[in-house]
């Protein structure tokens, strides 16, 4: 009952206890004290008198508790005229406690006083909220009301304490376009925030990276392994749901659409209560967001389609996208299903992005930044070695890469035309004498066989080789507009064509592609330029094959905008011979 109410509406009933509390104390000192004290003053061997004075809790009582304490004579010592007033202890049904159990009559006296105080105490306190309760009921509902505001204001200020020490900030609120056509919002309604940040980290302890979100349409989101695609999407679906709430959101400045729903889909799992796959666990998820979604919201697909065999689930990967294309709703599609890119999707409105990386120390390592283009790398390699994966393990990996997936790469129609190249019985003919394209595509395809036969002829000439299946395999990679390299050309030796918008070509040697492509891009016009390269073994070779392919493409007909750099002294100058060359 203590506690409950204020000392002054039960002074009496509070004096009452006080005073049973200090007659048993001095009772209890009077009839017990001198038996304790006679105990520790008492020197003995082992199996000597014991005793103490204890809160007997299951009785609500003080009683002394001890063994061995009555002496053997009566000499009048101090102590003895109490241990003659003890008696066994007794519970509340009157039966004996136990053996070492006692009381005296005075102790039970007190007790009985300081029990019945604090029972008229307690029937006190309970008359006054009983008196209080009916005279509130009549107004529970604001009391319940002022409850529940006490409480959401609580979590308020909380919320924006923590938030303005992590330099949190309030967003914008943006509407959607009124637009029926199908696309998503227009330009000045999207989603944009500066300065995200996963909000699990502490920007004011410095371990956060901050990223730029400026979403305007649906991302195809790409990037390797620990590259931070999922800790993207959880920080956007946060920080989305917290700005449409009203709530602060990780980042410097943020204007938020006020979504009608925010779908985030992470990995799944199997349900064999249900008897279900990942796989059809995912595509059920898959449904309810097709279903789910409009114009108005906010959807976050995490490795889209990861639980079934490739092929299928790249092409249900893509038919996912165009459908979310069409209803025009913000989000991300993060994957790593890199075939999706050579599909023929019909979207208008979708952005590749991809998790940059850099190159230091001879390593690749994910940045955790959000750049325009596609990431094809996976650092799946290197991950398993930063997770302790056998060295053996992953070096047998390696190779089962390099034999499989070269071989697909060097099989192509362009293999078949470089086997005729080397042939004695190869057909007669002449690269000038091929039709010429009427596209883009056609141009791109064309360049790409002449390099591929240049440059796979020098090779066989700089290596003194007489078969090209003697040749290190060479590859030519397509970079689309948008797209940047992937990291596996940091420091190598690489040769580019680059398709410009006024139909031109030019060729160039680099180190580093990525810096190269990003300059070229950053002048007028170039932004959608397109890019095809190869990798070489040393810088030298690489600018053989520059000059060379300058001087052979003009000579097919093909227009060059860096001639000057076809002019380098004993690179290229020599002309190659095309007799037996048929191109397809």
């Amino acid at each position: 009952w203590k506690g409950r109410v204020k000392k002054i509406h039960i002074e009496e009933e509070v004096a009452e206890v006080e005073r049973a509390a200090e007659a048993l104390s001095s009772v209890i000192t009077e009839d017990f004290l001198p038996i304790v004290s006679r105990i520790k003053a008492t020197s003995a061997p082992l199996g000597g008198p014991k005793g103490e004075i204890l809160y007997a809790r299951e009785h609500e009582a003080v009683w002394f508790k001890g063994k061995r304490f009555a002496p053997a004579v009566w000499a009048g010592t101090p102590g003895e005229e109490q241990i003659k007033q003890l008696k066994p202890a007794l519970d509340s049904k009157g039966r004996k406690v136990g053996e070492e159990w006692f009381t005296t009559m005075k102790v039970e006296d007190a007790l009985t006083r300081y029990h019945d105080a604090g029972a008229k105490a307690k029937a006190r306190v309970l008359e006054l909220l009983r008196g209080l309760s009916t005279e509130l009921q009549t107004k529970i509902n604001v009391l319940v009301f002022a409850s529940m505001l006490l409480v959401i204001a609580k979590a308020l200020f909380a919320h924006v304490s923590e938030g303005r020490r992590r330099k949190w900030v309030f967003p914008t609120l943006t509407g959607f376009s009124s637009s029926k056509s199908g696309e998503s919002c227009d330009e000045t309604k999207g989603m944009k925030i500066i300065g995200l940040t996963p909000y699990w980290f502490d920007v004011s302890e410095g371990s956060a990276v901050l990223n730029t979100v400026d979403m305007q349409s649906l991302f195809l989101l790409t990037g390797p392994n620990g590259g931070g695609k999922s800790s993207l999407l959880r920080s956007i679906c946060a920080a989305a749901l917290l700005g449409i709430c009203g709530f602060m959101v990780p980042a410097e400045s943020a204007f938020i659409p006020q979504f009608d729903s925010i779908m985030l889909h992470m990995k799944s799992y199997d349900s064999p209560a249900d008897g279900k796959s990942s796989f059809q666990v995912e595509m059920s998820e898959m449904r309810s967001i097709v279903n789910g979604a409009t114009s108005r919201s906010l959807v976050l697909i995490d490795e889209i389609c990861r639980g079934t065999e490739t092929a299928k689930g790249t092409c249900i990967a893509g038919s996912i996208v165009e459908t979310l294309d069409e209803i025009g709703c913000l989000g991300i599609i993060s994957t790593h299903l890199h075939g999706i890119f050579s599909l023929p999707l019909s979207t208008k409105n979708t952005v590749h992005k991809a998790m940059s990386t850099e190159y230091i120390d001879g390593q690749i390592i994910p940045t955790w930044k959000l750049v325009d283009g596609i990431c094809r790398e996976s650092l799946a390699f290197e991950t398993a070695k930063v997770e302790g994966l056998a060295v053996a393990i992953i070096q047998r990996a390696e190779e089962l890469y390099s034999s499989v997936y070269t071989k697909e790469a060097s099989s192509g129609p362009f293999n078949a035309q470089l086997t005729q190249f080397g042939s004695k019985g190869a057909q007669t003919g002449s690269l000038s004498h091929k039709p010429k394209p009427t596209n883009k595509m056609e141009v791109f395809k064309d360049v790409e066989t002449v390099v591929t036969l240049i440059c796979q002829k020098k090779l066989m000439e700089l290596y003194k080789l007489k078969n090209t299946s003697d040749v290190p395999v060479f590859n030519c990679v397509a970079i689309a507009a948008r797209e940047q390299p992937p990291p596996s050309t940091i420091g190598a030796s690489c040769v580019y064509v680059m398709f410009r918008p006024d139909k031109k070509l030019y060729i160039g040697e680099t180190d580093d592609l990525d810096g190269r492509i990003r300059s070229h891009r950053s002048k007028d016009g170039m932004q959608n330029a397109s890019f095809l390269y190869f990798t070489v073994p040393g810088k030298s070779i690489a600018r053989q094959l520059e000059t060379l392919l300058i001087n052979q493409l003009l000579s097919q007909g093909f227009p060059i905008a860096n001639l000057a750099d076809g002019k380098h002294q004993n690179f290229g100058t020599s002309s190659l011979s095309f007799d037996g060359i048929t191109v397809a």
